[in-house]
C-alpha cells in the first residue's frame, strides 16, 4: 500500500494572544468578554480577511493565522496593534487589552484545516517572547521582509525556548522608528487642514471580478459621501475628487496631503450567487492608524435595499469613531490657544461622564467656546445637556433649569442644519421644559438631516419612554443600537428600550435592556435605578435591592422624588415606576 503523502507548504504563521486575560476575566467576565468580542469583530477579524489572512483556530485568547505572504502578516499584525492603542486610548491601563504577536516563515503540516509543525511551534515561542502591544518576528521574517514596508527592526539576539533545538534569533518589529523614521521626506501638503475634522471616502474595491458589480461598488460610495456630508461638524471631499483614486494603489498618507483630509474611509465589496460582503476601514491619514473597521454580510434579494442598509450602518457607525478620534488628538496636540472646537472636545469627555461634577467642569469649556463663537449651535447642545444633568442630579435648582433651556433654544436658533445639536436640545425641550411638541419638532429635523443620527435616536428614545410613549422609545431604541452598537452613548438608548418594555409590562425584556445600559456605562447610577425598577416589577425583589444598593454607593445622596418631580414623569409611568423604586429599597 502506497504512503499516504504528507500536506506540506511553507507559509507565514500569525500568533498572538491577550496578555493577563485571566486576570481581566476574574475581575470582569462579562466585560471583558464583551471587549475581546467586539476588538475582534470591529477591528481584527476585518483586518484579517483584508490581508488574505486565514484563522485556523482560536482559543479564549489567542488565535492563530496563516498568510501565504510575510508582507501581509506582518502588516497586518503592526496595523492591529496600532489600531489596538486607537482604541484603548480612553481605558485605564490595568483594563486595558493589549495583544502580544510573533510572526514566523516556516515549513508546514497541513491537516483537516488544521497546521502544525516546527512553523507553528516557533511562532508560538516568538508570541511568549514578545511584550504587550509588540510584534516579533523570526530572522527568516526579516529576511524576506528586506525594505518592502517602512518599518524599523530591532535586532534582539536568539533566544533559546522551549521545545525548540535550536536558538531562534528575533527581531522585533519598531512601527514608530528605524526605516520609518528615515523614510523619503514627505511631499508638501496640497491644501491646510480645515479647522474642523476632515475624511475623504476612497472609491470601494470591486473584489468580485465582475465588472457589472461597479456600479453597485460605486454607488455605495456616493451615498456614503452625502450621507456624511450631512453631518455638521464634517469636512467631506467631494465625489468628483476622491474618485480620481479609483483603481489604483494608494498611500495613505500622500492622499491625506493632496486632500487636505485627517481621515480616509476605504473598503471593498465581494459578491458571490445572492450574498455580498462589504468591508469598510476608517483611517488617520497621517500615521495610518486604524480608527475603525468593520464586516458586513447581507443577502441580495433587494439591492437598493442593502445599498441603503449599508450606508445608514457605515455612516452611523463612523460618526462615534471619528468623535472619540477627535477627543483623543486634541489631547495629544494641545493646542496653546485652543478655539472653539478644541475647547468642545476637551470638554466631551465631561459631559460624557452625566454627573453634576463633571458637568461644571465642562461647562467652563463650553462657556469659553462660546465666548469665541457665540452662535456655535452643538455647544450650546452640550451646554443645555449639562445643566439638565445638574438640574436633575443636584437639587433641581431653578438657575440651572433656565439656562438649559436657554442653551436648548440658542441650539435650535443657530443649528437648524446640525443634527446633533438639534438632538441634544430636544432631550432638553422634552425633559426640562416639557415642550413636547417642540421637542418632537427638533428631533424630527434632526433625522430629516442625517437619517444616521445616533444621538437623536438614542436621546429620543429615553425622551418617549420618560413621556409614557412605549412603543416609539423601543422602537427608537432600537434603531440607534443597530445603527451604532458600540457607541458610547449606548446607554441612553437602552434605557429608552427598558422604560418601553416596563410601561408594557415586558418584564424579560426590560431587565435586558436595563442591563445592557449597565454594560455600556456601569458608573452611571441612573441604569442601576431603571434595573432595580424592573427588577422589582418582575417579582425579582433580592436582586432589586441589590441593583439599587449599587446605585446608591455610586451617587450616596441619590433620590427618587427629585428625578420623577424634575422629570415631569406622567401617571403611566410615575405610578408604577415609584410602586417599584419603593419596592427596592431607594429612598424618596
Amino acid at each position: 500500500m502506497a504512503e499516504e503523502r504528507v500536506n506540506r507548504r511553507l507559509a507565514a504563521i500569525l500568533c498572538a494572544d491577550a496578555v493577563g486575560y485571566s486576570r481581566l476575566m476574574g475581575e470582569d467576565e462579562e466585560g471583558t468578554l464583551a471587549a475581546l468580542k467586539a476588538h475582534r469583530r470591529e477591528l481584527i477579524d476585518p483586518l484579517l480577511a483584508q490581508h488574505q489572512g486565514r484563522i485556523v483556530k482560536t482559543t479564549g485568547d489567542g488565535i492563530l493565522v496563516e498568510f501565504a505572504s510575510v508582507i501581509d502578516a506582518v502588516r497586518c499584525a503592526v496595523i492591529i496593534q496600532q489600531g489596538m492603542e486607537g482604541r484603548s486610548a480612553g481605558v485605564s491601563d490595568d483594563r486595558r487589552i493589549r495583544f502580544r504577536v510573533g510572526i514566523n516563515l516556516g515549513d508546514i503540516i497541513v491537516e483537516n484545516d488544521d497546521i502544525f509543525g516546527d512553523g507553528v511551534n516557533v511562532a508560538a515561542r516568538l508570541e511568549t517572547l514578545a511584550r504587550p502591544g509588540e510584534v516579533w518576528i523570526s530572522a527568516s521574517v526579516r529576511e524576506q521582509l528586506g525594505d518592502k514596508l517602512p518599518l524599523g527592526f530591532d535586532d534582539m539576539g536568539e533566544h533559546s525556548v522551549k521545545n525548540i533545538a535550536r536558538p531562534i534569533h528575533v527581531y522585533r518589529v519598531d512601527k514608530n522608528g528605524g526605516a520609518a523614521a528615515v523614510a523619503a521626506p514627505a511631499r508638501q501638503r496640497s491644501f491646510e487642514l480645515p479647522d474642523r475634522p476632515s475624511i475623504a471616502v476612497l472609491p470601494f474595491q470591486n473584489m468580485s471580478g465582475d465588472a457589472e458589480q461597479e456600479y453597485f461598488c460605486d454607488g455605495m460610495v456616493e451615498d456614503i459621501i452625502t450621507g456624511l456630508s450631512r453631518i455638521k461638524w464634517l469636512f467631506v471631499i467631494a465625489r468628483n475628487s476622491s474618485f480620481i483614486y479609483k483603481g489604483r494603489a494608494v498611500d495613505v498618507s500622500q492622499v491625506g496631503r493632496d486632500l487636505g483630509v485627517r481621515y480616509l474611509l476605504e473598503g471593498s465589496v465581494r459578491k458571490g450567487g445572492n450574498r455580498v460582503r462589504i468591508t469598510g476601514q476608517l483611517i488617520e491619514a497621517e500615521t495610518g492608524l486604524h480608527i475603525w473597521a468593520e464586516r458586513y454580510d447581507r443577502s441580495l434579494d433587494d439591492i437598493f435595499a442593502v445599498q441603503d442598509e449599508m450606508t445608514l450602518n457605515v455612516v452611523g457607525a463612523i460618526e462615534p469613531s471619528l468623535r472619540q478620534a477627535e477627543i483623543d488628538r486634541v489631547k495629544r496636540e494641545r493646542p496653546e490657544h485652543p478655539g472653539a472646537y478644541d475647547l468642545l472636545l476637551r470638554a466631551l469627555p465631561d459631559v460624557y461622564l452625566a454627573m453634576p461634577e463633571a458637568a461644571g467642569r465642562a461647562l467652563q469649556l463650553l462657556d469659553q467656546a462660546l465666548t469665541l463663537e457665540p452662535d456655535y449651535a452643538l455647544a450650546h447642545g452640550y451646554a443645555s445637556w449639562c445643566h439638565e444633568i445638574r438640574f436633575l442630579r443636584a437639587g433641581l435648582q431653578p438657575e440651572d433649569r433656565d439656562a438649559a433651556i436657554r442653551h436648548a433654544h440658542a441650539a435650535v436658533a443657530h443649528g437648524p442644519d446640525d443634527a446633533n445639536a438639534l438632538a441634544l436640545a430636544a432631550f432638553t425641550l422634552a425633559n426640562i421644559a416639557h415642550d413636547m411638541p417642540a421637542a418632537r419638532k427638533a428631533f424630527e429635523q434632526a433625522l430629516a438631516i442625517s437619517p444616521s443620527c445616533f444621538l437623536a435616536l438614542a436621546f429620543g428614545a429615553v425622551a418617549f419612554g420618560l413621556k409614557g410613549e412605549a412603543e416609539r422609545a423601543i422602537e427608537w431604541g432600537e434603531r440607534a443600537l443597530r445603527i451604532s452598537p458600540f457607541d458610547r452613548l449606548l446607554y441612553p438608548a437602552a434605557q429608552g428600550i427598558a422604560l418601553g418594555n416596563f410601561l408594557l409590562g415586558r418584564n424579560e425584556a426590560a431587565v435586558e435592556a436595563a442591563q445592557r445600559a449597565i454594560q455600556s456605562k456601569p458608573e452611571f447610577s441612573v441604569s442601576h435605578v431603571f434595573l432595580a425598577a424592573t427588577l422589582a416589577q418582575g417579582g425579582r425583589l433580592d436582586d432589586a435591592k441589590a441593583a439599587a444598593a449599587r446605585a446608591l454607593a455610586l451617587e450616596p445622596g441619590f433620590r427618587t422624588g427629585p428625578l420623577l418631580v424634575g422629570l415631569a414623569v406622567p401617571e403611566i409611568l410615575a405610578k408604577p415606576l415609584s410602586q417599584a423604586l419603593d419596592a427596592a429599597g431607594l429612598p424618596h
